[in-house]
């Protein structure tokens, strides 16, 4: 009876398993260095954090939806897993947006608006 609960488990992990990897993290983007960069390539890159950013929204959905899928038979770990990865997903959201706010300033002590008459 233990050997069948215990392959009962290593199936259900597998299929969780199967159903984590369905929700693919977006990569991060590239943020330019503020103090050297256009006008265009800050509006550029603030396109690219507003997708980013669209994207691992859809990815944070997609590991909630799985979690409450699996319900309260998941598997500790998989519950585990998948709080860790949305816990990871924002503290990445949140450093991003960080960098790119921290270029922006970097970009506006290099090109100070003109004084306004």
């Amino acid at each position: 009876m233990r050997a069948l609960k215990s392959c009962f488990w290593l199936a259900g992990a597998s299929v969780c398993g199967v159903a984590a990897a369905a929700c693919e993290n977006p990569p991060p983007v590239a943020i330019p260095d503020g103090a050297t960069s256009t006008m265009q390539q800050m509006l550029a890159a603030q396109a690219e954090v507003k997708a980013y950013q669209a994207a691992m929204n859809e990815f944070l959905a997609c590991i909630d939806s799985e979690l409450e899928a699996e319900g309260e038979l998941a598997p500790e770990e998989y519950k585990s897993l998948m709080v860790s990865r949305h816990n990871v997903a924002v503290a990445e959201m949140e450093g991003v947006a960080a960098a790119f706010n921290d270029q922006i300033r970097a970009y506006r002590a290099a090109n100070p608006a003109p004084p306004a008459n």
